[in-house]
């Protein structure tokens, strides 16, 4: 005996090229794309989603390496976190591969993209606050051959969705040369999901400091005002350090304005205090915000 219902006949494509997938897409609109499927077979196992049909992206070459393009890199959307997390990648963008290394288990980081973390856009991905802070954009392939990019945050903030035959092609960073770090805190010791995260990218050439934090909402927070406090204590052309009170202010102000206080009643009475469970998690922001930023200038 079973609780389900009887599964219809599925159909599992495997393209060789980018356009060959998103031909396949558009001819099964009800099909599902799949790379690493670490997330797409947690839903099926749960009995979350049953497709009709399977579009797999693991033949695509293309889209498991990078290239280098106009002060860029363009990383292919197949890249795997175990892939991002080596030595070479960590050289050319230290948060983004510090990320892939939290991401979670072997097995998780063997299977699971980078393509896969954005598009499922859960609150806990590593990657999505270190894509915010980086400002990253997304090269996203559609019927015909047609490309157009967006930010990846418009993306994450639902600004802009794909449409049906689309599928993330490419996720274009700039190089900056720069130090960045990416922190994160668990719910217990190992890997785990996160319960906040944060990550701080450096731009010297622009003189600026970007910070976002993820897992405490639904996508990665920018505290923008906080950036340009810090930005402009900072002696660009010298050390670049910070006093302590300095980086521990500026962890308050992170977490301040990704957590605030309740807003007063329309009668004028009191603000309710935040409870215990999230005065600790603007506690823990603020810890990672400051020790992010003292490594980043160390």
């Amino acid at each position: 005996m079973t609780t389900h219902a009887p599964q219809a006949m599925q159909s599992v494509t495997l393209p060789t090229s980018l356009d060959e997938a998103v031909a396949a897409l558009g001819a099964m609109p009800a099909a599902v794309p799949v790379a690493g499927g670490t997330d797409l077979m947690a839903a099926v196992n749960k009995g979350l989603l049953r497709p009709s049909g399977l579009v797999g992206l693991g033949r695509i070459s293309e889209l498991r390496g990078w290239h280098y393009q106009d002060g860029h890199a363009l990383l292919g959307a197949g890249l795997t976190h175990a892939r991002m997390g080596r030595p070479d990648f960590a050289a050319l963008i230290p948060a983004l591969a510090a990320s892939a290394r939290a991401a979670g288990p072997p097995q998780i980081r063997n299977a699971g993209t980078l393509g896969g973390n954005i598009v499922t856009s859960a609150p806990t991905g590593d990657a999505l606050p270190v894509l915010a802070a980086l400002e990253a954009e997304l090269v996203i392939a559609g019927p015909e051959g047609a490309r157009r990019e967006i930010p990846v945050s418009h993306l994450l903030a639902g600004r802009e969705l794909l449409e049906p035959a689309e599928l993330i092609g490419f996720v274009r960073v700039p190089l900056l040369h720069a130090p960045q770090v990416f922190l994160k805190a668990t719910g217990r010791t190992g890997p785990g999901r996160a319960t906040a995260s944060v990550a701080i990218v450096l731009d010297p050439a622009r003189r600026g400091v970007r910070c976002a934090v993820g897992a405490i909402a639904p996508m990665p927070l920018r505290p923008l005002e906080a950036e340009q406090w810090i930005a402009s204590l900072i002696d660009w052309d010298g050390e670049r350090g910070l006093a302590p009170d300095a980086l521990a202010a500026f962890g308050e102000y992170v977490a301040a304005a990704c957590i605030p206080d309740h807003a007063p009643p329309a009668d004028g009475s009191d603000a309710p205090p935040l409870s215990p469970a999230v005065l600790h998690l603007r506690r823990t922001v603020a810890a990672l915000a400051r020790r992010a930023l003292g490594r980043a200038l160390s």
